[in-house]
């Protein structure tokens, strides 16, 4: 299976031709190769993980592609065909297993509701939570994509983050937001968290890909 990061939150995992996308939103480049695409996990609903337009595009190319997704998502992308999952689903699709945890978002501030926010966990290897530190508990994670920075997070918690999954492997994800310098701090500090934890810290930038 092949992970080829994405910008901001987003990853498209491939595997025998078939396509898995998770949270193209609105700081990704507009996704115009999606043949084979036969998923879209949207972890929760804010625009930074998805939009109307990214899946306009998926679908334009793969029309039969399966959208899973919290309530939230469901409520947020009405008119499209999402299906609502919950932590502890789980769905076979082609060659991925999905595996659902957590329930909702991180808080940002006490006068910003909290919403839905599901993190999965692809084929028992990779594991991407979206807004929020949750992780399967007694999963031995092959593949973390550790949060580089977010209103609702400090880069301390990422880095507590990655040394309690203790993954083999971690990569950034959700950086957009940060300039170029801002984007090495995070790396040496995330970095940092990965050697205390055993794990190999690959420094991954859009287009980047990773075999596991």
């Amino acid at each position: 299976m092949r992970l080829t990061k994405l910008e901001h939150a987003a990853l498209v995992l491939e595997d025998s031709g078939d396509r898995l996308f998770i949270d193209p939103g609105k700081f990704t480049t507009p996704i115009t190769e999606a043949h084979g695409a036969l998923a879209v996990v949207i972890t929760h609903e804010h625009d930074d993980h998805w939009t109307p337009g990214q899946l306009d595009r998926i679908l334009e190319h793969s029309p039969d592609v399966r959208i899973l997704g919290p309530a939230g998502v469901a409520a947020a992308a009405a008119g499209y065909p999402v299906e609502t999952v919950t932590a502890g689903d789980s769905r076979e699709i082609g060659p991925f297993r999905l595996r659902f945890f957590g329930g909702r978002h991180a808080v940002i501030h006490p006068s910003i509701p909290v919403i839905d926010n599901l993190g999965v966990l692809v084929n028992d290897a990779l594991y991407y939570g979206g807004d929020a530190f949750s992780a399967p508990e007694g999963v031995a994670i092959e593949v973390l994509a550790a949060p580089a920075a977010a209103p609702w997070m400090k880069l301390s918690e990422a880095m507590d983050y990655v040394e309690r999954v203790a993954p083999r492997r971690a990569f950034p994800t959700h950086e957009m937001l940060l300039s170029r310098a801002g984007k090495d701090l995070s790396n040496a500090r995330l970095a940092w968290a990965a050697q205390q934890a055993g794990a190999e810290y690959l420094a991954l930038e859009p287009g980047d890909t990773i075999d596991f």
